[in-house]
């Protein structure tokens, strides 16, 4: 955290971040507390979703946020954007719920049973394996180069369950299994326009590609992690935790844009029948997405809920990557407020 040169310096209670920093042990804790928090939010909310879902309703139209995901995955029976067995979608929802738990208890006994600073542990020991210093670019270029490979597991994940189980293809109102489509000159192509993408073979082999290209950068960041000098050009002084922290609100705010055009405009991950139609984007005090179908008074589609929820999340990830950057680079913000201090000082004095 940037302390501008006062080494003892405290934050207050909401500084959550302060807690984890140069504590890894605290860290990995507040890691498997938030996973368990977003777990039970997942399983909670479908619960809730499936209480009050109507059938004879499109999905789209009744303000669902985790049944349209499901069922985009042909999970419950999807039959022409309806779920037909509901019980596949209890079965995920209280899952969430149980390892929301188990996350949940390793989160509390990480913060009050184990170290707070794994580097505390004897040399030798596993648990000291895990320790970190934010300005230790080979153990960071390690631990990210094992996030890589497990996110591209996750996408081999979605690929195979796409070519095995099937996932809801809104052109024919079923699920089926969807090979990938692993097309290089495709995938190249798309790059720019992958909005207007309206295969899921082509999809799934974006996926595929995606996969092959985060393990393969997963294990170029941990073999490589101890060769070369770590210079100036590779970044060396903007590794710090205000830093690292800045360049993960960056990434989170770039998915957060995609997301939100994504679904607001492409109707192939995003099917009519369970998210409800294409959104229009329009601009006042701020940009907003507003649904083009007519529906009840006070009524929203699921595509409008997600677009703007995740324009608006992103926005204000975005200012946080902006704050922290400056943070990281040494910007002291207190000399803005001193500033504006000096302007009245000398509108009074000329008074």
């Amino acid at each position: 955290m940037q302390t501008y040169g006062n080494p003892n310096v405290t934050y207050a209670w909401y500084a959550g971040n302060s807690g984890t920093t140069n504590r890894s042990g605290k860290f990995i804790a507040a890691h498997a507390a938030h996973a368990g928090l977003m777990m039970f939010w997942a399983g909670a909310f479908t619960l809730f979703e499936l209480a009050r879902y109507d059938s004879s309703l499109p999905m789209g139209n009744q303000n669902l946020i985790c049944l349209p995901h499901l069922a985009g995955l042909g999970i419950g029976g999807v039959s022409n954007g309806v779920i037909t067995e509901p019980y596949g979608c209890t079965v995920i929802a209280v899952l969430h719920l149980i390892f929301s738990g188990v996350l949940g208890a390793g989160g509390l006994l990480h913060s009050m049973r184990y170290e707070g600073d794994l580097g505390n542990y004897p040399e030798g020991s596993r648990a000291k394996k895990f320790d970190f210093e934010w300005d230790d670019p080979d153990r960071l270029t390690f631990i990210l180069g094992h996030h890589l490979i497990f996110l591209g597991l996750g996408n081999i994940q979605f690929v195979e369950w796409a070519r095995i189980h099937g996932i809801y293809d809104a052109a024919q109102g079923v699920t089926r299994t969807v090979n990938y489509n692993l097309d290089l000159g495709m995938i190249w192509n798309h790059q720019a326009d992958f909005l207007t993408v309206n295969s899921l073979e082509d999809i799934m082999g974006g996926h595929a590609f995606l996969a092959f290209f985060l393990i393969i950068g997963g294990a170029f960041h941990i073999a490589t992690r101890q060769y070369g000098q770590y210079t100036e050009f590779k970044g060396k002084g903007l590794l710090s935790a205000e830093s690292v922290l800045s360049y993960s609100l960056a990434g989170v705010a770039y998915c957060a844009f995609v997301a939100a055009f994504w679904c607001a405009t492409n109707t192939t991950i995003y099917p009519t029948d369970l998210y409800g139609e294409v959104l229009s984007l329009k601009f006042e005090f701020a940009p907003y997405f507003v649904d083009t179908a007519d529906l009840p008074a006070d009524a929203h589609t699921a595509r409008a809920w997600l677009s703007n929820v995740h324009f608006y999340l992103g926005f204000f990830f975005l200012q946080g990557h902006l704050w922290h950057a400056l943070r990281g680079m040494g910007f002291d913000f207190k000399r803005v407020g001193k500033a504006f201090d000096n302007m009245e000082d000398v509108k009074i004095t000329a008074g």
